[in-house]
């Protein structure tokens, strides 16, 4: 069983039962967990960024640590879905 980059309509996770790594859904699985990494440095990047700032508003960092709390929660879920973490 494979945990999915997202959740069902109800926030439940989802999985994916098959041992075909090239079926489609697997496919559209890694490339969303890609993108999922790709925007995490991005948003890391942008988070140092303001914290190095000193004249960085609150506005500035609530934005910053919304962005990289829902970028943790993407990649803690990759993680787990690769076999590197615990269960969610």
């Amino acid at each position: 069983m494979r945990l999915l980059p997202w959740t069902g309509a109800d926030g439940k996770a989802c999985y994916l039962s098959t041992d075909n790594p090239d079926s489609v859904l697997s496919q559209l699985a890694d490339d969303v967990e890609a993108a999922q990494l790709a925007s995490a440095e991005q948003v890391l990047a942008g988070a140092r960024a303001v914290l190095g700032d000193p004249k960085a508003g609150e506005r500035a960092v609530r934005f910053a640590l919304t962005r990289a709390v829902e970028s943790l929660g993407d990649v803690l879920r990759v993680a787990v879905s690769r076999g590197g973490g615990g269960a969610r």
